[in-house]
């Protein structure tokens, strides 16, 4: 294949890529901006009922079904995916979705309704605690850009009338990273 041929593929690929993706970083743009202004969202928390003497091990293989119990006994729906477990905490997950957490008081579980906010839905999900395919989504979407990325300095690095600018963007670009990252 001839070299012009070649860029036209990588840039043919490079776009189609980009364009997929798309969705995924402009929701990454706008959650690390609002994180980094301070809005991280929010959750209208509601408690709910835990029967008085209710006992929760984590590490019961029956945990799923006890705490499914108690968000049948607030008339919540059980279709959580997975439970995040620390000691005296159990969260239901996804969390980019109304979500239950539980805690240990000195022995007496309580339980809390979350229902996030447009805001805390999209950090939760740029988080990585949104649901198991969204997280598949979002491994295809980091390969895809680091495809696009290498894809992007190939092109301009075949094309002598962009090889010297991509070369020191790419300079200047390892710079600035390694100095903000590691330096200052």
């Amino acid at each position: 294949m001839s070299r012009a041929k070649t860029r036209n593929l990588l840039v043919l690929c490079h776009l189609f890529l980009a364009a997929l993706i798309a969705p995924m970083f402009i929701l990454v743009a706008i959650t690390g901006f609002n994180y980094l202004t301070d809005n991280k969202g929010e959750t209208i928390e509601t408690e709910l009922t835990v029967a008085e003497g209710t006992v929760l091990d984590q590490d019961a293989p029956t945990i799923e079904d006890d705490v499914r119990a108690i968000l049948a006994g607030n008339d919540l729906p059980q279709n959580f995916e997975y439970l995040r477990m620390r000691p005296g905490s159990i969260t239901t997950r996804p969390t980019s979705q109304d979500f239950v957490e539980l805690k240990d008081n000195g022995g007496v579980w309580t339980a809390t309704l979350h229902k996030p906010s447009l805001q805390y839905r999209m950090m939760e999900l740029h988080k990585g605690h949104g649901p198991e395919k969204f997280k598949i989504y979002q491994m295809v979407a980091a390969i895809a850009l680091f495809l696009i990325v290498i894809g992007g300095v190939l092109v301009g690095l075949m094309a002598p009338a962009y090889r010297n600018k991509t070369l020191g963007s790419l300079v200047v670009g390892t710079i600035f990273f390694v100095l903000l990252a590691f330096i200052i």
